[in-house]
């Protein structure tokens, strides 16, 4: 099916035709995008239907095979053109409930949300010709596979300097223990028994913070200069 959409996108950026419907065809999908990273439902009286619908139609004309799966592609292209759009109301700190932090920093012990994605997508929204957004795209299309998207690490990514600490020492245990690695991406599981023995990291901060010690392994262990710029600090 991903297969074919990518396929589908590429006959659609020259024929008008192919392209409505096209997009016509994918319209639970824009939606769908457009609702899980604005963390409501939107409909199309929305404006945001009207921003991602925008965004899937660059897609179609901007997407190669290079990029990888045409819907990741498209649902990052949504996501930078939405996270734009609240930023441009005023809204985008109450509604993404983020702070402007991403793998580094100082963050105060009370914030709510450390913002993991929100920084890198400011970056990626410069152009969609950009080496940060297509590290983005094949960062994202591999965490499907654990099932972990970009956006939900806001959620999951440390916030108390303690816990940060904590999540640093993991990873820097991942790195230099290569089998371990191999065995996550065989598996899909972080070794949380290994780690906490080893690594003297608490059960309970590996388990809290699974997605993001597993992401920051992923994006160190691979072909991802840009985003490993974030991660500087392990």
């Amino acid at each position: 099916m991903l297969f074919n959409m990518g396929k589908e996108a590429l006959a659609a950026a020259n024929d008008e035709r192919k392209r409505n419907a096209f997009i016509h065809k994918n319209e639970n999908f824009i939606l769908n995008c457009a609702s899980k990273f604005s963390k409501h439902y939107i409909s199309k009286s929305d404006d945001e239907w009207s921003i991602a619908l925008i965004a899937f139609s660059n897609a179609i004309d901007s997407y190669n095979e290079s990029k990888g799966a045409f819907p990741s592609y498209a649902r990052l292209l949504i996501e930078h053109r939405l996270t734009d759009y609240f930023r441009s109301q005023a809204r985008f700190a109450s509604e993404m409930q983020t702070e402007p932090y991403l793998f580094e920093g100082e963050v105060d012990e009370d914030t709510e949300n450390m913002g993991f994605q929100i920084n890198v997508m400011k970056q990626a929204s410069v152009s969609d010709d950009n080496p940060l957004l297509d590290e983005i795209v094949a960062i994202s299309e591999y965490l499907d596979i654990y099932g972990i998207t970009f956006t939900e690490l806001t959620e999951c990514s440390p916030k108390a300097g303690k816990t940060k600490d904590s999540c640093a020492s993991a990873i820097r245990y991942l790195k230099e223990h290569p089998v371990l690695i191999s065995n996550m991406k065989a598996t899909k599981q972080l070794p949380i028994k290994i780690i906490s023995e080893n690594a003297k990291v608490p059960r309970k901060i590996l388990e809290r913070h699974r997605k993001y010690i597993i992401t920051a392994a992923e994006i160190l262990s691979g072909d991802y200069p840009k985003l490993a710029e974030y991660l500087s600090h392990i």
